[in-house]
């Protein structure tokens, strides 16, 4: 599994609507709207880098609005539960 997070810059006047859309896009998990220099983030969950090239070129940077974005790749994935769930084993 190949995690992301995916940061993105949009139009004003693309704002009201664009977290749906990036909602709506298959492998996009999550898509927040956030405070800063971004706009959003979108968290991306698909099984490989090729798909993640698909999802960031081909779904996500030709929304219409879509200044630019930035990717970065997850090395691990780390959670509360993941770590409550290896801590509880045998228990």
């Amino acid at each position: 599994m190949t995690n992301a997070v995916v940061l993105i810059e949009a139009e004003r006047d693309a704002l009201s609507k664009l977290g749906g859309e990036l909602a709506d896009i298959e492998g996009v998990a999550e898509a927040y709207s956030v405070t800063g220099e971004w706009d959003f983030v979108a968290i991306v969950r698909v099984p490989d880098h090729e798909q993640l090239a698909d999802v960031v070129t081909g779904a996500i940077t030709v929304l219409s609005g879509v200044i630019r974005t930035q990717t970065m790749v997850a090395f691990a994935a780390y959670s509360r539960h993941d770590l409550e769930a290896l801590f509880a084993i045998g228990e």
